[in-house]
C-alpha cells in the first residue's frame, strides 16, 4: 500500500468534489428527515437508530437507480 502525497490527495479531492457534495447533501437531508419524523411521531429510540442505519441502504439504492436511468438513456 503506497502513501499518497498531499498534492495527489488534493488533486483527487478536486476531481471528485461534486460527488462528495452530493453525498453530503444526501446525508444531511436523510438525517434531517429522520430527526424531524421522530420528533413528530415520538417513536422509540431503537426505531430511530434503525432508520438512521437504513439511510445507508437508501443511499446505495437511490444512486444505483440513478445509474440505471443513465444506462437506459
Amino acid at each position: 500500500m503506497s502513501m499518497t502525497s498531499p498534492h495527489e490527495w488534493l488533486q483527487q479531492a478536486r476531481e471528485e468534489r461534486w460527488g462528495l457534495l452530493v453525498d453530503l447533501v444526501f446525508a444531511i437531508a436523510w438525517v434531517t428527515f429522520v430527526d424531524l419524523l421522530f420528533r413528530v411521531l415520538e417513536g422509540p429510540d431503537w426505531a430511530y437508530y434503525m432508520f438512521m442505519l437504513l439511510g445507508i441502504v437508501a443511499y446505495f439504492v437511490f444512486f444505483a437507480s440513478l445509474e440505471l436511468v443513465d444506462q437506459d438513456r
